[in-house]
Order: structure tokens, then C-alpha cells, then sequence
């Protein structure tokens, strides 16, 4: 069976001497210091090695199971959910004045990486609820946050966001569920919501729903769309639980992976909602939380790929195959282990590369969330949001790919459910589709993002990445860093050069090459990443600091500049090739 270990080091080592936390000017930063943070997360590491993990097998095995319209989760996963909420890591981000701990969500983000890695699918009853939490935060009333709120960190209350139906996914100006006012404010809300993850279980005593539905008067499109508060059981004025609502789930959808979670159809039949935020803007008040919920999603690519490579690594050291091609090394042995052979190596190290860029990445983005949320830095809030698409996206795809990888390693073997490792490649397929599938992604980043502010924010990135090769190029040992990271540089800009030349005559020309434009910047990102981790580990290595470790870290950031960053040229060359490859043949032609 499989095993996962918190990359702990690893993680300190982007905290403090990559992003240097504790010295940053944001609020509650300071607090930060080496001893704090590796502290709560070895604490949660432990839970997630020592609870979670043992608990991921028998969540795919055993799934969740609708009874009597109530939801079985596996066995194990109550005890668990107590746990995680009597050592407070649902509250760890949250608002102190509703019993959060008020830590900056970096931190939230290090320590969700360990609980993904560990087991995804348990994981997201707990992430789904934080995602409301926000919403609800943002746009509530002071009566609706007191009343949701306290609940809802502690997590004896757990929260879901309703947006699809049957007939419609993405284009939310479909939709058909229905709002009513009531002649109390209140409102009843009538109609199916489908994929709803979390969406019913026995492990809080209340679930509290967030649903876009269309109320009288907001006209056609997403225009019209409002967002309400329905409660699985409505709250009294004193707090207490009052009456079953008008809610119940039609079905638990049996699924590829993540089956520890419960993916419901929910039927509301006349249900008691109430408005959040302003009528006919549920739009904006879903999307304050779309940037933590997509770089959550983001980071569910690369965590479990994390936990793939670990299993396939210790396979690698473990399974005797074949003689190295340059004489045996397990001279004692029938066969050397599967580690000595080269392409096996290439394999470890493409999953190596990008899992520890892919966390630097995701570690970055969330310190520019806290900059932008507790500094009011707007323009941190405009490079993250540019950015959240592209780490999404490509974060989700290349985790999903390393999952392969990592299981091609163990041969038939990793084929065979008994062995775990299946679970990684089926786990991470989902986080390619939900939340935004990751095609509308590079929609969103060359439809919408490119062009947000006059452009201010991908020119922002572009001198960002100029910025730091220039601080750093008088440094000899750098450059087999910054001359691959200029080269991506140059061919993302040229491409953003052509969107720019033929968008406006051709818009085709720029959607047939948004996916490949994704995953360049990507790509790009990841190599600033793997240089600005360079750089910390030259210093480190002047300070005498562990060597082994940092040198490990300079030859895998190499190995992606030189075996992965190219790829930019090739997307460049997808790109300038235009629409018409693309569009050549006619729908029915296919």
C-alpha cells in the first residue's frame, strides 16, 4: 500500500530562505519565524501521515453511500473530521472574530498541501467549507456572518457552493434554478443542482449550502444571477437548529476518483434561501473567492503528485530490474534496482522538477494573495489574478501527467488497484475539469486576463522576470538559470505579440492558441520559480548551509531548464501557426 511523508524541509526552505516570510511588510508576516512555522506544520504532518493517508485507500474502496437520504461516508472519516477540527486546522486562516486563528494563508496553503497529498477526497469537505466561509465573509450581512460564520470555521457546520445544472456548466446565463422573494425577505428556491461536491454527508450536523439561482427581474444571462444562503436545516434566532429544509440529494455520483467525497445531486424543492450580497450580482459575490478556490485546485495537481512520486521513488530504490548498462551496482544482488537506469531517472525527474517548482509557484501566489488581502496591494491582487488561470491550469495538467509517470514506474504493477498507486492518476484527473476546466482557463487568460488594465499586469510579469535576471546576471553561477528563463520570457512575449497583431482581425487565431499560451507561461513560471530557488541555495551554499540538500536542489532546477523549459518554443511555433490548422475542417467533416 502506499505511504506519504510532509515535505517538511523542503517546505521551510521556500518559507524562509525562497519568499523570506518573516522579513515581508505584509500584516501578521512577522510572526512567521522559522521555529512558528515549522512547528504547525509538523503537527500537521503528522495528522496528515499518521490519520489521513492510512484512511485514502479505504475512501476509494469503500465510497460514500446514500441512505435513507442520508450520506455514509467511509469508515474512519468521522473520527478523522473530528480530529482535524479539534487540533483547529479548518480554522487556521479564518477570522479570529469567529474563531479563526487568523494566520495568513500561506500558511493555510502549506499545510493544505500535506493534507491533499494525504487524501484528497477527505480533504475537500473541509475546502469546500473554507470556499463558503469566504463568500460569506465577504458579501454576508453582520446578522448572516454571526449567525454562519462560527459554525462554519469550526467546521461542525461544513459548506458547499451550488452552480451547475444538468444542462449547463460553464455557461452559467443557462441556468434555470428559480429564486421567489417571500414576504419576509426570505426567498424560495426551486431547481436541480448537479456535482455538487460535498454536497450531503454525516459528519457536521449542518451543511450549509451557497446556490445561484435567477429571482424576478434580473433579466437574461448571468446578469440576472443571484447567490442565497440554504441551509440543510434552517437556524433559529438563538442559534439552535430549527426545521429541515426544503433540500435533499437525488443521487451520489459514482466517479472516476476522489470517492471519499460525496458528489451529490441536489434537488431544491422550494427550499428557504436567503439573498447574499446584492440582488442580481451573484457573479461577483461567487467570484471574490475564485482566486483561493482555483489555486486550491492548483495546488491539488502538484499534491498529489507529490504523494505519486514519493510511492514511485521508493518503487525505483526498491524493485531489482535489469543491470546498469555501465556495470552492476547491486553486485550482490540478481539485478540492480530500478533507479540506476536513465530513463527512469528522466521519469523521478520530471516528476522531481516540477512538484518542487509547482510549490514554489503555488507558495508564491498564496504571499501574493495575503500582500494583496491584508496590505490592499492592488497590484499584487492584479498579477496573482493574471496568474491563478496559468497555475490552475497548468499546475492540474502537468500533475495529472506526473501521476501517469509516476505509476509507469511500477510497470503492471502500479495497473493493479491492490497496490494504491492507481488512486493518484484517478484522484488527479478531476482537477483538470472542476472549477473552471482547465481549456476556459486559457480562455480566461488570453480572453479576459491578457488585456485587463490596458495589459498593465502580464507587462508587470514580463518586468518582473527582467527585474530579477538583471539583479542577478553579474553572478557567474546563474546563468545556466536566467538564460533559459530569458529565452521562455522572450517567447511568451512574442506571443502575446501575436495575439495582440491578429486578435482583433482574426479572434480565432488567439483562442486556437490559448491553450498552448497556458501552458508557455506556465512553463515560465516554473522556471522563475526553479532561478529565484537558485538563487536561495548559492546563498545557502555561501552560509554553509546544508549542502547535500541545496545541491540537489541546483541540479533539479537545472534538469528543468534544460529538459522542459524549451518547450515554450514549441507552444510559440503552435501559436504563430494561427487558426487555420485548427479550424481547417468543417463540423462535418469530423
Amino acid at each position: 500500500m502506499t505511504t506519504y511523508t510532509a515535505p517538511l524541509k523542503d517546505m521551510q526552505f521556500l518559507l524562509h530562505d525562497v519568499l523570506a516570510v518573516s522579513g515581508r511588510d505584509i500584516p501578521g508576516y512577522g510572526d512567521l519565524d522559522a521555529g512558528f512555522t515549522a512547528a504547525v506544520l509538523e503537527e500537521a504532518g503528522k495528522l496528515a501521515s499518521d490519520v489521513l493517508e492510512p484512511l485514502n485507500a479505504v475512501g476509494d474502496r469503500e465510497g460514500c453511500v446514500l441512505e435513507n437520504g442520508v450520506v455514509r461516508t467511509p469508515k474512519g472519516f468521522k473520527a478523522a473530521f473530528d480530529a482535524m477540527k479539534a487540533g483547529g486546522w479548518t480554522a487556521l486562516d479564518c477570522d479570529p472574530d469567529y474563531g479563526g486563528q487568523g494566520l495568513p494563508y500561506v500558511m493555510a496553503t502549506a499545510v493544505g498541501e500535506m493534507f491533499v497529498s494525504a487524501n484528497m477526497a477527505f480533504n475537500m469537505y473541509q475546502g469546500l467549507t473554507h470556499g463558503a466561509y469566504s463568500a460569506i465573509h465577504t458579501h454576508g450581512s453582520a446578522e448572516q456572518k454571526a449567525t454562519y460564520l462560527p459554525k462554519m470555521v469550526s467546521c461542525d457546520w461544513t459548506g458547499t457552493m451550488n452552480l451547475t445544472e444538468p444542462h449547463c456548466g460553464t455557461d452559467l446565463g443557462l441556468m434555470r434554478t428559480k429564486a421567489e422573494p417571500q414576504t419576509d425577505g426570505s426567498y424560495k428556491i426551486t431547481g436541480t443542482k448537479i456535482f455538487i461536491s460535498a454536497g450531503e454527508h454525516d459528519m457536521a450536523e449542518n451543511i450549509i449550502h451557497l446556490v445561484l439561482a435567477k429571482a424576478p427581474g434580473g433579466g437574461e444571462g448571468t446578469k440576472g444571477i443571484s447567490l442565497f444562503i440554504v441551509p440543510k436545516f434552517l437556524v433559529n434566532a438563538d442559534g439552535s437548529l430549527g426545521a429541515r429544509n426544503g433540500v435533499a440529494v437525488g443521487k451520489v455520483e459514482e466517479k472516476m476518483g476522489i470517492h471519499g467525497n460525496a458528489t451529490c445531486v441536489m434537488n431544491y424543492d422550494g427550499a428557504t434561501g436567503y439573498l447574499l450580497g446584492d440582488l442580481h450580482k451573484g457573479m461577483r459575490a461567487m467570484f471574490t473567492m475564485m482566486n483561493e478556490a482555483r489555486l486550491g485546485v492548483g495546488l491539488q495537481g502538484y499534491a498529489v503528485a507529490e504523494a505519486a512520486y514519493q510511492n514511485s521513488l521508493g518503487y525505483a530504490k526498491d524493485r531489482l530490474q535489469g543491470r546498469d548498462v555501465t556495470g552492476a551496482q547491486n553486485t550482490k544482488g540478481p539485478a540492480d534496482p530500478l533507479i540506476v537506469h536513465p530513463d527512469i531517472r528522466r521519469n523521478l525527474m520530471d516528476q522531481k522538477s516540477f512538484v518542487e517548482g509547482a510549490r514554489a509557484f503555488t507558495f508564491w501566489a498564496a504571499s501574493m494573495i495575503d500582500q494583496s488581502v491584508r496590505s490592499g496591494d492592488e497590484a499584487a491582487e492584479g498579477l496573482v489574478s493574471l496568474l491563478i488561470p496559468v497555475l490552475k491550469g497548468f499546475q492540474t495538467d502537468r500533475g495529472f501527467e506526473m501521476a501517469v509517470q509516476a505509476q509507469q514506474i511500477w510497470g503492471g504493477h502500479g495497473y493493479i488497484e491492490d497496490n494504491g498507486v492507481s488512486q493518484f492518476v484517478r484522484d488527479a484527473r478531476i482537477a483538470q475539469i472542476y472549477e473552471g476546466a482547465n481549456g476556459v482557463q486559457a480562455l480566461d487568460l488570453v480572453g479576459r486576463k491578457l488585456s485587463t488594465d490596458g495589459g498593465k499586469h502580464v507587462m508587470a510579469f514580463f518586468a518582473l522576470i527582467k527585474g530579477f535576471i538583471k539583479e542577478n546576471e553579474a553572478d557567474a553561477r546563474m546563468q545556466p538559470y536566467l538564460d533559459p528563463l530569458k529565452a521562455a520570457s522572450k517567447d511568451v512575449q512574442a506571443a502575446a505579440m501575436f495575439f495582440m497583431n491578429t486578435a482583433m482581425k482574426n479572434p480565432n487565431a488567439a483562442l486556437a492558441g490559448s491553450y498552448d499560451f497556458m501552458t508557455m507561461m506556465g512553463h515560465t513560471c516554473l522556471g522563475l520559480m526553479w532561478a529565484k530557488i537558485a538563487k536561495a541555495a548559492f546563498a545557502g551554499l555561501d552560509g554553509g548551509d546544508d549542502a547535500d540538500f541545496l545541491n540537489a536542489k541546483l541540479a533539479t532546477g537545472r534538469y528543468y531548464m534544460v529538459r522542459q523549459l524549451p518547450a515554450t518554443a514549441m507552444h510559440l511555433a503552435r501559436i504563430e501557426s494561427g487558426a487555420d490548422p485548427v479550424m481547417a475542417l468543417s463540423a462535418e467533416a469530423f
